[in-house]
């Protein structure tokens, strides 16, 4: 990988902070290799407060044609595009971004889309479920529209921010597509039970949902891919629980920023 590596490579970033956990600059590389693309993908470690001047510095970079969002850019970095997909406009937060043809920004919101296709790639249907989601932020906010437009029943969505959490139940219950309500910690009664906060990155942090009150029979999922297993995902197989890691999801979404980036 990166024999290519010139002046005439084009360059893309992946914004968060922190930013030492993600496998997206390898991956996305040899994902931009395996399509005969003479193209990387950088890490960027930037603050919020730093957040608008480093960008306004990419989009000044004539060879940087995308930026990839983690946390906790990727509401911040909606208003930083010219154009976004409906979905993006709907969540008000995206996670890759390309060049318009006049050089201006255009982004998306894939992560709902990837994890719900990893799910489904398990073997398991969402349809008629009730699935609790923990985190409302930019990933739990892009994966709550995905599964109502998977077809749950029941989604109770529990986030520490009450005005995010109400603001994002509002507007999905407005699409008459499902019940969408107040969630606890607590996945009892549920199909399905998924993480969608950093809760689980370190060894020091609380597990994101009481795991007691799992049973065999529930799909408990996590987004977080470093640790590989996170304590949560390890509670729910020791029950024999089906599982999805955050692995699987970036897998599934990295395809889908591939494509939306080399878009023509």
């Amino acid at each position: 990988m990166l024999e290519n590596l010139s002046g005439a490579t084009r360059l893309h970033f992946i914004v968060g902070d922190p930013i030492a956990q993600v496998k997206s600059p390898f991956g996305m590389t040899e994902a931009f290799e395996s399509k005969g693309k003479n193209a990387i993908c950088i890490p960027a470690h930037v603050s919020t407060s730093e957040l608008s001047t480093w960008f306004e510095g990419v989009t000044r970079t004539q060879n940087a044609d995308g930026v990839i969002v983690t946390v906790p850019h990727k509401f911040d970095c909606f208003s930083l595009c010219n154009t976004s997909s409906p979905r993006a406009e709907f969540l008000g937060a995206v996670n890759t971004i390309r060049r318009n043809s006049d050089g201006t920004w255009h982004g998306d919101m894939l992560d709902g889309l990837g994890y719900i296709k990893a799910i489904e790639l398990k073997g398991y249907n969402l349809k008629n479920k009730k699935a609790l989601l923990i985190g409302a932020g930019g990933a739990g906010s892009a994966i709550a529209h995905a599964l109502i437009m998977a077809g749950v029943s029941v989604l109770a969505i529990h986030d520490e921010s009450t005005e995010r959490r109400e603001s994002l139940i509002k507007r999905l219950n407005g699409l008459n597509m499902g019940q969408v309500i107040n969630g606890t910690p607590n996945p009892s009664g549920f199909d399905v039970a998924l993480n969608a906060t950093p809760a689980g990155m370190k060894s020091s942090d609380p597990l994101p949902m009481d795991v007691k009150q799992l049973n065999s029979n529930m799909f408990v999922g996590c987004v977080i891919t470093q640790p590989a297993v996170t304590p949560l995902i390890q509670a729910a197989r020791d029950l024999g629980c089906q599982t999805s890691t955050g692995a699987d999801m970036f897998a599934q979404v990295r395809e889908l920023m591939l494509d939306f980036l080399l878009e023509v």
